[in-house]
């Protein structure tokens, strides 16, 4: 049998980001943290926890915290359907769900999703933020229980369901315009003029791009891993970006920003993915990631 104990610890320091907090959270030393997360990783011949500033965890101790974040949500419904336990002294742990999301949703309409949720459930969310075509597999490792994802297709265990979609619009200053793209946008001027993007995994420019000119063409990016420092870059004239439309309609219609090809949107559609388990927490958000989507983002195919 699985000690509780044991595995509860691994995913305390895992989630709390060092052995002296997890400490702290359970109430213990930890002499007994480092004890608790020494036996089972010698029990299970793996290391569970990668040891640093903040400790993560190993794909084996990411799986053990999944089952230790499911055993504290089946927990908490428990005490929600009996609150004769409570009263008997046996109170709930804290309950969480790890979810993964991309930055744009957090940065316009997810927290409202969260809290629609926390109206009625007092379960904590502890967010994984990534691309959106990358945040299934968050998913698929088994390291979040529920994602916002561009990617269709159900994670094996899963069950999708499509949102919406969110809409982005290519944008930049009018002085900035003005300078890079006096004499149109083509692939000359969009080549030698800077452009804005979240990191790496961001092909939103490009993709604009070759929807524009039926080809592609390399571009020069600065890199701003942040949704709204991206829009405030290009406000600033330091670039180009494609920036979700609700975020920036307001400056576009006070003469802030500007297109820089008008109509050609780009709508990228978005999906909730969520394990096939029964955990009554985990659909309750599914309906308030839902309910808030329909609201917030472009509805119908694009």
């Amino acid at each position: 049998m699985i000690d509780h104990h044991l595995i509860q610890a691994v995913a305390a320091v895992v989630r709390e980001g060092s052995f002296e907090a997890a400490a702290r959270a359970l109430k213990v030393t930890p002499s007994a943290i480092s004890q608790r997360v020494k036996l089972i990783e010698e029990r299970l011949g793996s290391v569970l926890v990668v040891r640093g500033q903040p400790c993560t965890a190993t794909e084996i101790g990411a799986r053990l915290c999944r089952h230790a974040e499911l055993m504290g949500a089946l927990e908490a419904e428990l005490h929600r359907d009996l609150p004769e336990l409570a009263q008997a002294g046996m109170g709930p742990g804290p309950a969480s769900l790890r979810i993964a999301v991309n930055a744009d949703s957090l940065g316009t309409w997810f927290v409202a999703a969260m809290a629609r949720f926390g109206q009625d459930d007092p379960t904590l969310l502890e967010l994984a933020v990534d691309n959106e075509d990358h945040t299934a597999d968050w998913l698929r490792r088994g390291r979040v229980l529920g994602a916002v994802t561009s990617i269709a297709s159900p994670v094996q265990g899963c069950r999708s369901r499509r949102l919406g979609a969110l809409r982005y619009l290519a944008t930049a200053s009018p002085a900035f315009v003005g300078r890079h793209f006096a004499r149109g946008v083509d692939a000359e001027s969009l080549a030698r003029t800077p452009s804005l993007k979240f990191d790496g995994k961001d092909e939103l420019q490009a993709l604009w791009v070759r929807r524009l000119l039926r080809r592609d063409v390399p571009l020069a990016a600065h890199r701003v891993p942040s949704t709204h420092g991206g829009i405030d870059a290009a406000l600033a004239g330091v670039g180009w970006v494609m920036n979700p439309e609700c975020l920036v309609r307001g400056h576009i219609d006070a003469g802030r920003l500007v297109e820089l090809v008008p109509e050609l949107p780009i709508d990228v559609a978005l999906y909730w993915q969520s394990a096939r388990l029964p955990v009554p927490s985990l659909d309750r958000l599914g309906r308030a990631v839902a309910a808030t989507a329909a609201d917030a983002l472009v509805q119908g195919r694009a």
